[in-house]
This record gives structure tokens, C-alpha cells and sequence, in this order.
């Protein structure tokens, strides 16, 4: 697996996080829920016939393995083990109250046939596939409805040999949207951690209409030029989508695209559906974006986006920073963000905000539905190697409001470092300066500050 930053960078980056203060912030605000939970059954894949090989197709093993397991969900649960090995597989479903572990040398391998990765509906929320009209390939590792998940190991890995998947959207072969890694709807008490992913077909995690989720401890790759440089998307890693209690912590991220990307439905798809993604934490992220963004929010934002922290992030060879992306016809609003403590190195804008986003999933969304994009604040940020401070462009007729920097201190390149329309605010120490209409006097009281957050209200996983 080619990795896109030398080791010494990586490690540079990693000292200069461990010699800041961010080491010693609290974590209150996200009460972790455990990976640890005991679980009184536990089988291995290969007690139902699975091989390691690599060569062999062990779907239906997985399959048995789990419809087993689901005699012991009301007795206190089950764990199914991977033990070391490559463990070739189709798409899977899961079930409540199970651990599905890994071991550190297991890999989960996804088919390189597409007939092993089921067509299913699209979400309602987007009212197509994401790519293609009509419905989507199923995730590797799929459930629906579920309470009480665990997804871990010691630092075992899940590939999607998503090399595949790329090539038949660029040859224009696929009838369907691509699969995800992970994709878990509907559900609640869900813990992702201490596992590699690498090379998803499409998005890696995905938890869509979910509560209580935390992501913890992961190692997402995937090659520099998988996404966007032919028109395509890929590499979207961390996708809370319609989703409320979530946590994203501790995690690696070296993609092409986007690294964490908050969304919630696509025009009058979302709008009708109107389940919002909400009280969201991240941190202590490290990553490169080589064609996306570190920290994203929408495009598809339809459901509304609020109460999102994100501190302590260290970007590197990234398009952007921090983006977010909306366009009319998305309705919806994102409000109450907060973004802090972040270091940039080698990236192309800083600080993107486009209400031109553009993108519908047909043409019936209404061009006259609005979007809110309000009370922003970003502080504490450094970069160097920076081209572009940022393009904060709103909508003509629908202006984005509070939107407030503090501490912003950038190494610019380009002759004019920022570029403003349609957008309101206030400022604080930012260089360079900022354009006219934000250089209002930073106020607390209209400004979203760290104190605002509603706290992560997760629980342990029962």
C-alpha cells in the first residue's frame, strides 16, 4: 500500500501535536462509550468453514457465523472473532448486541465481483444513489436497525480493494452507486475503533440515521489520486450522515479526498426527511486531503447541521482546510459550529465556505430553498505553506451570518489572500486581514463559542 506522506513528516507532525497543550484538554464532552464491553459467546469465522487465504470466498461463513450469534443477542450479547489471516467476503449484515473482532494480522477483503455486494434502495434522505440515479451497491459490512455494535480488533484491517470500483466509474460500467466500507443505518450505541481501513470502493464509514456512534483510534488510507481527479469521489473516509451523538477521535486519515464530512440529505430529499445531523464532536485528528478537505460540512446538508466541535486537527497536503459547501435548492442550515486548534501545512485554501456548491440529485429540488448558514467561529488556527487564506462566498439575496475567525494566523502565498461576497461576521487577530465585511470587533455574544456545545451525551453501550 503506497503511502502519500514520508514517515519523517508524519512524525514530525505527531511531535509537534504532543508538544502542544491539546494533550491535557479534557475529553468531558465525549463520554466514551467501550470497545471493551464483555460479551458471554463468542465463536470464530472459521468454527462455519471460513479460509484465510485470500482466495477463498468465505460470504456465506460470515453469514452463518452471525445468523448463529443471534440466538444470544437477549443473553448478553455475542462476539465474532477474525482470527489472523485474509478473509475474502461479500457483503455482510450485522446484528445487535455483537462484536464483530478482529485479529491485528486479520484482513477483512472485500470481493472484487460485484454480484457479491447486493444492489439495495436508495436512502431515503437522498432520494437516489449518491453517483446513479436508482439504488446502490450494499456496504461490505451492512446493518440496519441495530443497537449495541462494536466493530474493532488490534489494529486488524478492512480492505475494500477499491481499485476495482474506481476503474469501472471511470470506464462508466457501474449501473448503481458504489459501496461503502462500513455503512450502519438506523442504529444506536455503535462503537468503530482500533482497526485499519484502506482502499474503500466509496465512502469508508458511513453511519446514516444513527445515534450514539463513536469512531475511535482508526487508520484510514487510501491513494492520492483515487477520488476527485477524474470527476469521481471516493475517498470521502468519516461520514456522519443524519446522525446525532457522534464522536470522531484519535484517527489517522491519508486519502485523496475528504477526510470527515458531515451531511444530511440532498435537497427536497433531505428537506422532506428533515432528520439533522447534531451534537458532533471531533478530535485529535492528523491527515492529508491531496484533492479535499480536512474538515467538511455538506454539501448535502438538507436536514440541517448544528452543534458540531471540532479542535485539535493537524492537516497536511490538503486542497482545503476547513470547508463548507451548500448551494440553493439544499434548504436546511448550518449553525452553531466551532472549530479550533488547528495546525496546516502545504494547503492550497485554508478556509473554504462556497454557497455555489451546486450538484442536485434531479431537477426537481427548488432553486428558491435557501440555505441558513450562520453563527461560524474558527480560532486558533496556524498555517504555513498556505496559497489561499479562503473563499468565503455566500449567496446573492441570502447572506451567511456570524460567521467569526479569532486567532488566525496564515503564511500566505497568493497577492490576495481572501475573497468575500455575501457573507457577515466579526474578527479577531487574523492575518492576513480579512476582507472588509468581516473585520468587525469579535463579539461573544453573536459569535458561537466553545462554551455553547451541548455535550456528547453518549453512554456505554449496553
Amino acid at each position: 500500500m503506497k503511502r502519500s506522506a514520508a514517515l519523517p513528516e508524519i512524525l514530525t507532525i505527531l511531535a509537534i501535536i504532543g508538544q502542544s497543550s491539546w494533550a491535557a484538554l479534557p475529553s468531558s464532552y465525549c463520554k466514551e462509550m467501550g470497545s471493551s464491553t464483555y460479551r458471554p459467546h463468542s465463536v470464530s469465522v472459521t468454527e462455519f468453514g471460513a479460509v484465510g487465504d485470500g482466495i477463498t470466498l468465505n460470504t456465506k461463513a460470515f453469514q452463518n457465523a452471525i445468523f448463529y450469534l443471534h440466538s444470544f443477542a437477549d443473553k448478553g450479547g455475542a462476539q465474532l472473532f477474525v482470527p489472523a489471516g485474509k478473509w475474502l467476503t461479500g457483503s455482510f449484515s450485522l446484528i445487535s448486541h455483537l462484536t464483530l473482532s478482529l485479529d491485528k494480522d486479520a484482513v477483512i477483503i472485500g470481493s472484487m465481483d460485484s454480484s457479491d455486494w447486493p444492489v439495495i434502495d436508495p436512502l431515503p434522505s437522498y432520494g437516489r444513489g449518491r453517483e446513479l440515479p436508482g439504488g446502490r451497491h450494499q456496504s461490505l459490512i451492512h446493518g440496519s436497525n441495530l443497537t449495541d455494535v462494536i466493530i474493532t480488533g488490534g489494529n486488524g484491517t478492512i480492505d475494500g480493494q477499491g481499485c476495482v470500483w474506481w476503474d469501472w466509474f471511470n470506464n462508466h460500467t457501474l449501473n448503481y452507486t458504489r459501496p461503502h466500507l462500513i455503512e450502519l443505518m438506523y442504529s444506536k450505541g455503535v462503537v468503530i475503533s482500533n482497526l485499519t481501513f484502506i482502499n474503500s470502493p466509496f465512502w469508508a464509514i458511513h453511519p446514516v440515521y444513527c445515534s450514539q456512534v463513536l469512531i475511535q483510534n482508526v487508520t484510514i488510507l487510501a491513494p492520492p489520486d483515487s477520488p476527485n481527479t477524474d470527476g469521481i469521489d471516493p475517498a470521502v473516509q468519516i461520514n456522519p450522515d443524519s446522525s446525532d451523538n457522534v464522536c470522531i477521535e484519535d484517527c489517522y486519515i491519508s486519502t485523496g479526498d475528504d477526510l470527515i464530512v458531515i451531511k444530511s440529505g440532498w435537497d427536497e430529499y433531505g428537506i422532506s426527511f428533515a432528520r439533522p445531523s447534531s451534537n458532533i464532536s471531533i478530535r485529535h485528528i492528523v491527515g492529508e486531503a491531496n484533492s479535499g478537505a480536512g474538515i467538511a460540512l455538506g454539501s448535502e446538508m438538507s436536514g440541517g447541521i448544528s452543534n458540531v466541535r471540532a479542535e485539535d486537527i493537524c492537516l497536511f497536503n490538503s486542497l482545503y482546510g476547513i470547508r463548507l459547501k451548500t448551494s440553493p435548492g439544499r434548504g436546511g442550515y448550518v449553525r452553531h459550529i466551532h472549530i479550533s486548534n488547528v495546525i496546516m501545512t502545504n494547503v492550497k485554501t485554508a478556509i473554504g465556505i462556497t454557497g455555489r456548491y451546486g450538484e442536485h440529485p434531479d431537477e426537481n429540488y427548488d432553486p428558491n430553498a435557501l440555505p441558513v448558514v450562520d453563527m461560524i467561529t474558527i480560532e486558533d488556527v496556524s498555517g504555513t505553506v498556505i496559497k489561499h487564506a479562503g473563499t468565503l462566498e455566500g449567496i446573492q439575496g441570502d447572506n451567511f451570518n456570524s460567521i467569526c475567525l479569532s486567532n488566525v494566523h496564515l503564511n500566505v502565498t497568493s497577492k490576495h489572500p481572501w475573497k468575500c461576497s455575501y457573507i457577515e461576521g466579526f474578527s479577531n487577530l487574523v492575518t492576513p486581514e480579512l476582507c472588509e465585511s468581516l473585520r468587525n470587533p469579535y463579539q461573544s455574544s453573536v459569535c458561537y463559542t466553545a462554551n455553547h456545545f451541548d455535550c456528547c451525551n453518549l453512554v456505554q453501550a449496553a
